[in-house]
């Protein structure tokens, strides 16, 4: 699956206004760097990172584990509100 679906599957589950949600890749400097960006609402903000960032870095963990299925880059998620 690619990466910046799998992202956006992850977090258009956890939102309540799934139409506010765009996710996005960059290019980075880095080839072994992928910049995966996701906007969503600013009520959502909360749902999406979690208490204490632990939805936020869970969602990193899964896209890191599919990545290395797939060429093993690193990923780097930036969460930011409309």
């Amino acid at each position: 699956m690619d990466l910046v679906l799998l992202t956006e599957e992850i977090v258009k589950s956890l939102v309540e206004n799934e139409e506010a949600v765009s996710v996005k890749e960059f290019s980075t400097e880095d080839e072994n760097v992928i910049l995966i960006q996701v906007m969503v609402a600013e009520e959502d903000m909360g749902r999406v990172i979690g208490k204490g960032g632990k939805c936020a870095n869970a969602l990193r963990t899964l896209v890191q584990a599919s990545s290395s299925l797939k060429g093993n880059k690193y990923v780097k998620i930036d969460i930011d509100k409309f």
